[in-house]
This record gives C-alpha cells, structure tokens and sequence, in this order.
C-alpha cells in the first residue's frame, strides 16, 4: 500500500461529500419560495382550524354560528376588522381577532373564500326515551 492512495481515497470521499452536499442546496434552493407558501399554507390552516370548533370543518357550521365557507373575501375581513376594532358587537369574536393580524386575516379571507359552501342536514327532532 503506497502513501498515495489513502490520500486519493479521501479526496474522492471529500469530492462525493461536497457534491452531495452542494446537490442538497441546490436543490432546496430551488424549493424556498414553495416552501414558504407551503408553510404559509399550513399556517392559515392552522388558524382556520380554530374557527372549526365554532364555524365547522372549513367554515361549513352546522349550528347557529355563520357558515364561513364561500364568504365573499371583502366582507369576512370587514368584519374581521370590525371585531378587531371593537366597532361590531361580539360575545368572543372580537378576542380572536385581536389575536390576528392584518395579513392573516386576508389570507384567512381568501381561504374561507375557496371552501365549497356544504348543504345543510336537516335536523331531525330527537325524543328522550324514559327508563325502562
């Protein structure tokens, strides 16, 4: 064994590593504006997720609270800022929308904006059967 090949051995370990390494780069390089987006995404989902426990999965409320779903995008920040301001009349509302910004509240206009408006399920009476 020469003193030459462990260093050859090396520099080609070096040279794979590097290459790799520069790959990974260039390839995530590429994705940043995806990634962003993406995480945009995930984040407006996250905020709408929260709207679910009064609004319904994707706004579509199966209750007395408004269907977000299919809102026109300028009204539901309108009246977003309006909580937010304190200028319309809320039991909880006007919390969560202190709790958001500007920004998100667009993005969460545009959001609801998409989602397909549900058709309700009619209720049907319920009776409460006594003991046997």
């Amino acid at each position: 064994m020469t003193q030459s090949q462990p260093i050859a051995a090396s520099r080609s370990s070096y040279f794979s590593y590097f290459g790799f390494i520069l790959l990974c780069f260039l390839s995530t390089a590429s994705y940043a504006d995806k990634d962003a987006s993406s995480s945009n995404n995930i984040h407006i989902r996250s905020l709408a997720a929260s709207c679910a426990a009064c609004h319904g999965t994707n706004g579509n409320s199966r209750s007395i609270t408004p269907v977000l779903a299919g809102l026109d995008a300028g009204y539901f920040a309108t009246q977003m800022h309006a909580f937010k301001k304190g200028s319309r009349e809320s039991t909880v509302m006007h919390h969560h929308a202190t709790g958001i910004n500007d920004e998100e509240i667009s993005l969460l206009a545009e959001y609801f904006s998409q989602q397909k408006r549900a058709t309700p399920f009619p209720l049907t009476p319920q009776t409460l059967r006594e003991k046997p």
